[in-house]
């Protein structure tokens, strides 16, 4: 079973490893998870595949939207190959995933072949949620991903006051948002509030046990996995596709 282990701090933290098996439909999200005690990432998921490899049809429904213009995906809306990322701006793993994994395959993006869509699945409470609508609110002056960027740019206490209000609006200057006073108040309209239920909403039905969690063309995979496994994936599907833009 793959697994991401995390620095040594030099502390003593005890971990607890919680297993869960979530159960949907056609099994859409199979997976035993491996969770840490949420502060440092100590063990991450296996993959969503009972396969020792990477396979060319989807285990999933196809949830990807391809919407022109959308904020939060990158990419060309008919690449061959979408993966959507269901993640929590408080979660280590989904941290360690933009951090470490991410940024590597923005090359599959940068040649058409790959098109990223995020969905916000807060599970860790108010601040996760108040971070959700501040990405939102940066998506709409076209300042998602760099957002995204600064969130994620450090490992941060959960539920510290690090995504309060005012820390999100730093968040957003060091981002590049144009305007933080509509900022301020877009981040807690209700588009915001619409678009978080609806992604969570997409997230149970399909079975999301927790973050990150993805989906590559309908193919669940779970947790900040290594590279190798993303880009096996990601091959396997251009496989499939016969790497033709839809």
């Amino acid at each position: 079973m793959p697994s991401n282990t995390s620095p040594s701090s030099g502390s003593n933290r005890k971990v607890t490893i919680t297993a869960a098996a979530v159960l949907i439909g056609a099994l859409v999200f199979g997976v035993v998870s491996m969770l840490g005690d949420g502060r440092t990432p100590s063990a991450s998921s296996s993959s969503a595949a009972p396969s020792s490899g990477p396979s060319a049809a989807p285990d999933g429904p196809d949830v990807a939207r391809r919407e022109a213009g959308d904020p939060r995906a990158v990419g060309r809306a008919d690449a061959p190959v979408v993966m959507i990322e269901y993640s929590d701006f408080q979660c280590p793993f989904c941290g360690k995933f933009a951090r470490d994994v991410r940024p590597a395959l923005m090359k599959y993006v940068e040649d058409g072949d790959l098109r990223i869509e995020w969905r916000d699945f807060p599970i860790f409470g108010a601040e996760s949620e108040a971070a959700a609508g501040a990405g939102y609110a940066a998506g709409l002056q076209g300042r998602f991903w760099e957002f995204h960027d600064v969130a994620y740019a450090k490992e941060r206490e959960r539920n510290s006051g690090e995504f309060a209000t005012d820390a999100l609006v730093e968040m957003a200057r060091a981002a590049g948002v144009p305007d933080l006073d509509r900022f301020r108040v877009d981040m807690t309209l209700d588009p915001a509030v619409e678009a978080l239920r609806r992604d969570q909403a997409e997230g149970h039905e399909l079975g999301v046990p927790s973050t990150p969690a993805f989906l590559i063309n309908g193919k669940p995979l779970l947790g900040a996995q290594p590279l190798e496994v993303f880009e096996n994936e990601i091959r396997a599907a251009l496989r499939a596709t016969g790497g033709a833009r839809r």
